[in-house]
């Protein structure tokens, strides 16, 4: 951060002392135009290699969210595909909307309670 400051500094000093760019110098009407030393120009590249190398890394960023995005997007299209059944019609019943999404287990209609009998009759006293 430190060298975008002094940068941002340098640039300030170049248009505060030259009375802004070349081109608005000459917009003034026969005011002379200041050209800016080789330490300024100096100044003005490093701005521009710096803000072009925060441009490229911020898209290298962005590019590889995307990346990282679309592969487990795929991934979950799998998972979802191999969890569907094959065509088969299921023995749950058709109103339960948890089991349809996927987000509960199907239940088997033998294992309800009801039709669940114990082996041993209870002792009569």
């Amino acid at each position: 951060m430190a060298i975008f400051s002094r940068t941002t500094e340098r640039l300030k000093h170049l248009r505060n002392r030259s009375g802004g760019f070349a081109g608005a110098a000459a917009d003034q009407g026969g005011a002379a135009s200041v050209q800016p030393g080789s330490r300024d120009m100096r100044a003005q590249a490093v701005h521009r290699l710096q803000v072009g190398m925060f441009g490229l890394a911020a898209m290298l960023l962005l590019v590889s969210l995307a990346s990282v995005i679309m592969q487990r997007v795929k991934s979950e299209d799998r998972s979802v595909v191999a969890v569907q059944p094959s065509g088969s019609p299921s023995a749950a019943p058709a109103n339960d909307p948890l089991a349809d999404l996927g987000v509960a287990p199907e239940v088997p209609v033998a294992a309800t309670p009801a039709a669940h009998k114990p082996d041993k009759p209870a002792p009569a006293h």
